[in-house]
């Protein structure tokens, strides 16, 4: 026999230095929701005068990551998303009431000519420091062309503050200065309107002094009004670390409390390690030698994803963690697909030995291994292209959980295995027996598609029921996808949802959706701002002694529909793009069977949260996603053998080759399924709130789905097939292969 090559060792070890390597040198990036701080999504709008293009964000981004250095804070982080959004982090500052009046203030500042004093109702008027309205000119002078202010104060000049500014263009300043001094003084139209958001902060009269047509020289004047030093102070701040090119919207805004995000990492931990050791107990059990080697190439893969990802410079996220967690499930099927194809493969010709069974359940594995493996990088993509915020960090984490489970399963595992396969027995590798589920349907033989039309009748009857709790129920959609504030309190003592409700009530909101928990209460609610924030918590603690916001979500109306819109498109998409690569994989009555499962999948599981009122937010979008591509995962599978069986038996009828690759498949199907299941029953049992319902999504999803891909894709392939009459692939052609064995050779 062939050793195995040389190079795929070196590549094992290549790759597991440099990983090693990077995890010990580099540091995790750890998101908002992990380390505690506020997240602010800003919308740049057009201007009178500036249109908001990408080089107008771009100047704002530096406008803010003044004012965010101004506030004393440590490594914030500001980038632009898009032409027009700018995402800030603030790691530490947790009262989004300064976040917002510091940072996110647009501080427009524009200096008008004064037209004159305005009636009462004009709505075009403002009104200046005492009220009185007045009507103002266009803009003459923007925040573009301020270059500098500060806050000063001078005994000699009497007490308060006053704030000093410089122009960039000292001749518009004198300008619009020199015009307003031809008119006597006292009258109005000698004063210059300074308007900060369009709010009017400072109306002075001209000097006397300044000659008409020829105004204040040197660009430079102070505003004054009585200032305290921390007026005049925030002031100079908003409007050095500049005034705005462009107006900002805040479109969305998350605050997460320190303690929850250790709390969420150290459950992330839990659950891993736990999932972890339970996966490895169940595939060493099944796989014995086989399996302990997986195992270890699965530790190294824990390893390879982590590695990458720091590479990268990932944001490790709350829903990404629950993704690396949950891809350590899914990267043991590669290896189940390779064990379980060496098992036939041995069971075929014992005589070739154990190495040779499992090279050749390598090299058959392959093609469901890489088809499989597409399919969830399409759904890790779209989660990537077309999510937000934390769910971002899920998708990449997937796609790069994914990626590593391959060279973890075809490199690693391999040299692992073939290194020590010929020097241990059948029965301590694990390969030389079928295994108990195999031996089972091997006795009983079961024709599972002569019931194909009952089983679509079952999958019919439960996909109404599902379609009843979405039409009687309704979706129960989160803040991500109406809009609007979420605020979650911890409470030092338990609160009935009646009295919190009540005090709720009492704050002004008596139509928030309000839920308790165990030590928390969740309050969410349209028209919720920061101060009525603050009210509701001052009630709160009436009802429930102390009390501490842990998290805090906003998202504006348009984001909202936006992200609704997407999370539509993304599942369409998803469904198309996987019909379109199974149509050309394999034949369009596959993709459309495939399809047509995939539709009652999501369905279910969307009419389950329907009927428990479970929420539908980023998490669910990307539970779904990753049930989308975890689905086809299985059904491709399945019909990978199927074009397999129907190969050889071209003579049977169709319905024989779909019944087999059913049976032939679903050891593999129940030892992968089982082993997500355990690190999704880790999720649950350690996982947080949004975690448990996540997990009780993909859940519901992996039992329906692999449930699906015998009782609904398979009878549909075969309703299916009597509208394509092209003929079955033609069966391979039987390979001889010489092998050199000391001076002899073996066919």
């Amino acid at each position: 026999m062939k050793r195995a090559p040389l190079w795929r060792a070196l590549a094992a070890c290549a790759v597991i230095v440099i990983s090693v390597i990077v995890s010990f040198s580099a540091t995790p990036r750890l998101g908002l929701d992990l380390r505690g701080g506020t997240q602010l999504v800003f919308e740049t709008k057009d201007s009178p005068t500036v249109k908001a293009d990408a080089a107008a964000t771009d100047r704002a981004i530096s406008v803010l990551r003044q004012r965010a250095d101004a506030l004393g804070v440590v490594d914030p982080t500001l980038v632009r998303s898009g032409e027009k959004r700018i995402i800030v982090e603030l790691p530490g500052v947790l009262d989004p009431r300064q976040a917002a009046e510091v940072i996110g203030r647009t501080a427009q500042l524009t200096f008008h000519a004064v037209l004159g004093t305005a009636e009462e109702g004009d709505k075009s008027a403002v009104r200046d420091e005492s009220g009185a309205p007045l009507k103002i000119g266009p803009a003459v002078i923007t925040g573009d062309g301020v270059t500098d202010a500060a806050e000063r104060s001078d005994p000699q000049r009497g007490p308060g503050w006053w704030v000093s500014i410089d122009f960039r263009d000292g001749a518009a300043w004198a300008k619009l200065t020199g015009e307003a001094a031809c008119h006597p003084y006292g009258d109005p139209k000698r004063r210059v309107a300074i308007v900060l958001d369009k709010e009017v902060i400072s109306s002075p009269s001209v000097d006397p002094s300044v000659a008409c047509r020829v105004g204040i020289p040197g660009g430079s004047t102070d505003i004054t009004g009585s200032f305290t030093h921390e007026e005049a102070r925030d002031l100079a701040v908003l409007i050095k670390g500049g005034a705005l090119p462009v107006p900002l919207d805040l479109v969305e805004q998350r605050t997460v409390g320190p303690t929850l995000g250790e709390a969420a990492i150290k459950a992330s931990a839990e659950a891993a390690v736990t999932g972890l050791l339970l996966t490895a107990v169940f595939i060493v059990a099944v796989y014995r030698l086989s399996g302990l080697l997986s195992t270890i190439a699965l530790l190294c893969y824990g390893l390879i994803s982590y590695a990458a990802l720091v590479a990268m410079g990932a944001t490790f996220t709350l829903p990404g963690l629950a993704g690396f967690v949950l891809a350590i499930g899914m990267a043991i099927d590669a290896n189940v697909l390779v064990f379980e194809r060496a098992r036939e493969e041995y069971q075929q010709a014992q005589k070739r030995g154990l190495r040779a069974a499992l090279v050749r359940g390598f090299r058959n594995a392959w093609s469901a291994i890489a088809d499989s493996n597409i399919t969830t990088l399409i759904a890790a993509g779209l989660l990537f292209w077309l999510a937000s915020g934390p769910v971002k960090g899920f998708g990449v984490t997937l796609g790069v959980g994914v990626i590593a489970s391959l060279v973890s399963a075809m490199v690693i595992t391999r040299v692992l295995t073939e290194a020590v396969m010929n020097r241990a027995g059948p029965r301590v590798s694990g390969l030389g027996s079928p295994g108990a589920v195999r031996t089972w349907l091997n006795r009983r033989n079961p024709e599972l598609m002569r019931g194909r039309k009952l089983w679509l009748a079952m999958a019919g009857v439960l996909a109404a029921a599902a379609v009843a709790g979405l039409a009687v129920r309704g979706l129960n959609f989160g803040v991500e996808f109406t809009g609007g504030r979420l605020v979650e309190f911890g409470t030092s003592r338990p609160v009935s949802a009646e009295a919190a409700g009540q005090a709720v009530a009492r704050a002004g909101f008596p139509s928030a959706v309000v839920q308790t928990g165990d030590d928390g209460v969740t309050v969410r609610a349209a028209r919720l701002g920061l101060e009525e924030t603050a009210r509701i918590e001052q009630e709160l603690r009436a009802e429930a002694g102390e009390v501490t916001k842990r998290r805090e979500e906003f998202i504006g109306p348009s984001l909202g529909e936006e992200l609704r819109r997407n999370a539509l498109i993304a599942l369409g998409v998803a469904v198309a793009m996987q019909l379109a690569y199974l149509a050309f994989r394999f034949r369009w009555t596959f993709g459309a069977a495939a399809v047509t499962a995939l539709v009652v999948d999501v369905v279910l599981v969307s009419g389950m949260f329907a009927w428990l009122g479970k929420p539908i937010d980023g998490v669910f979008l990307a539970a779904m996603l990753t049930i989308v591509g975890y689905s086809v995962n299985d059904k491709v599978v399945v019909f990978d053998r199927v074009r397999e069986l129907w190969a050889i038996r071209r003579k049977e009828p169709f319905a024989s080759s779909v019944n087999g690759a059913i049976l032939q498949t679903l050891p593999r199907t129940v030892n992968t399924g089982l082993g997500a299941l355990f690190i999704l029953v880790a999720l649950m049992a350690f996982g947080g709130d949004s975690l448990r319902d996540f997990a009780i999504a993909l859940v519901t999803g992996i039992v329906v789905g692999t449930l699906s891909s015998g009782f609904v894709a398979g009878p549909v392939a075969i309703l299916l097939a009597r509208f394509d009459r092209k003929p079955p692939p033609a069966p391979p052609a039987p390979k001889v292969k010489r092998e050199r064995r000391g001076t002899g050779a073996v066919v």
